[in-house]
């Protein structure tokens, strides 16, 4: 049945993207996964082709256009769905550390780091693979304030500064914070309700 055979390697493609974007090593015999659905959202997918366009236009370099994968996490079904129908949208975030959470997205870096809380055993949820461009991206030092860091003129997306020596005992929610990118889109001082540089791929 050729269904199953496309489902079952639409799943092996979704396994092997998260795999390769573990934080840990552990985490290889930690997870099950169980099922994949491509989302098919020709808008989006038109829309992270036009981004990229328009940005190789700017000059931006192939690096910058290259697309890589990222992460959000939905304890439920509806949630992951109505993401991958809406879209990633501003506001839709409790951190702030990065940048204003009213004036962009964040999503998880890493398959194994998508909560601040770490994963309990018998847990589960629904992981959201989102096609990202990251364009020019900006190191920001995180703030911890009420006035939020705001987008980067000319960047399209804050990272935490790197702590490659993160210390093993650092919280599991330092280590999700620090693993977020922070992504935003600013035309003439406006903020795009939906990045069209973040792109739901499969829900597993």
């Amino acid at each position: 049945h050729p269904e199953s055979e496309e489902s079952s390697s639409l799943l092996q493609t979704a396994v092997s993207v998260l795999q390769s974007s573990y934080l840990d090593s552990t985490s290889q015999d930690g997870f099950q996964y169980s099922q994949a659905i491509l989302v098919e959202n020709n808008v989006f997918l038109s829309e992270l082709k036009a981004f990229a366009q328009a940005k190789e236009a700017a000059g931006y370099s192939q690096e910058e256009l290259e697309e890589t994968f990222a992460f959000l996490l939905f304890d439920n079904e509806e949630e992951a769905k109505e993401v991958c129908q809406t879209g990633l949208r501003v506001n839709s975030s409790s951190i702030s550390t990065l940048g204003d959470p009213a004036k962009g997205v964040y999503i998880s870096k890493y398959a194994d780091c998508l909560h601040p809380r770490p994963w309990y055993h018998g847990k589960s949820g629904y992981i959201v693979i989102c096609k990202l461009i990251k364009g020019k991206v900006k190191v920001v030092s995180e703030n911890y304030t009420t006035s939020y860091t705001c987008p980067s003129p000319g960047y399209d997306c804050h990272v935490a500064v790197s702590r490659n020596n993160v210390p093993s005992k650092t919280s599991h929610c330092q280590a999700f914070e620090q693993s977020q990118y922070y992504v935003y889109e600013v035309s003439n001082g406006n903020t795009a309700e939906r990045p069209r540089q973040i792109c739901p791929y499969i829900v597993i």
